[in-house]
């Protein structure tokens, strides 16, 4: 199969987790799995606060969110706690997405938006991505 340019992926940044509540997730992480938390991060124009635990070359993000109105929200009203997203890091943000366009691939983000970390997110609609919600990350200083 010959390769292709894809949209730039360099690997996987993390795997984003809903929870009810932030405490309590957090507590089980640590005990049940024997993770460490890194930090917490409060996302006010996302409505979400995120708990990073690194693994390996990846992390979990533990997402609750703030505001009833948000994405994140909606989901865990609908679906409950659970996987929520895959997150792949690519080196240009505003390239990945044009090299979606061109693959006539949906965006839920049409321009990059601040992330968690001071990082650019893109999230691409499941429909383009084999039912997976998928978000685009360009790391802070890349």
């Amino acid at each position: 199969m010959a390769g292709s340019e894809g949209i730039g992926i360099k690997r996987l940044h993390h795997i984003g987790i809903v929870v009810r509540d932030l405490e309590e997730a957090i507590g089980r992480y640590q005990a049940r799995l024997g993770l460490s938390l890194s930090h917490v991060e409060e996302l006010p124009g996302a409505g979400v606060r995120i708990a990073y635990f690194p693994l390996g070359g990846t992390r979990l993000e533990l997402i609750q969110p703030l505001d009833p109105n948000s994405g994140v929200a909606r989901f865990l009203s609908k679906r409950g706690e659970g996987m929520h997203h895959l997150a792949y890091a690519v080196e240009d943000l505003g390239r990945s997405l044009d090299l979606c366009r061109r693959q006539e691939m949906e965006l839920i983000d049409q321009v990059p938006r601040p992330g968690g970390e001071g990082a650019s997110v893109a999230f691409l609609h499941p429909r383009s991505t084999g039912g997976v919600l998928t978000e685009l990350i360009e790391e802070k200083g890349l």
